[in-house]
């Protein structure tokens, strides 16, 4: 165990946090995600939901703030087909931990699930969970730590 880190971040997936550059992609996924043919680099965290995954993650994982300065998110949901507006209990979930964590002024944005898996084929990573919710899948984009430990803004 370590002070201030949530016990959700295995060793792995806290070394492929930290080897992420700014600007690439983590794959956030529910359990029905085909992550094992859509990527090489996988990071399971069996029994781990969406909500607790994305709340360890978004502990030490800065939002790329280039991206919502130019309109865009860092964030992104996987729409659900035919339906790009509504929003799954995941999705609310997923939403309400990157504001809690992250800050109110981060927005979580849609991609359509075609999209979501060309995107996942060149993420860094896929981190999948247990949770098998449907639609459950997620991207974040990795920003900057600053040399004072602040996050660009």
């Amino acid at each position: 165990m370590l002070i201030k880190i949530d016990p959700v971040l295995s060793p792995d997936l806290l070394f492929h946090l930290r080897s992420m550059g700014h600007g690439e992609k983590l794959i956030l996924a529910d359990a029905n995600f085909p992550a094992n043919t859509t990527n090489d680099k996988i990071i399971r965290l069996d029994g781990v939901g969406i909500k607790e995954a994305a709340s360890a993650i978004l502990s030490v994982f800065p939002l790329d703030s280039f991206i919502n300065s130019k309109g865009g998110s860092p964030a992104l949901r996987m729409e659900v087909d035919d339906k790009p507006e509504e929003l799954t209990e995941t999705h609310k979930e997923f939403i309400e931990v990157v504001k809690k964590i992250s800050g109110d002024n981060w927005n979580v944005g849609s991609i359509s699930r075609q999209e979501f898996y060309q995107e996942a084929k060149k993420a860094y990573c896929i981190v999948t969970t247990t949770d098998a919710r449907p639609f459950g899948c997620f991207i974040l984009t990795k920003g900057v730590i600053l040399p004072d430990g602040n996050v660009w803004t």
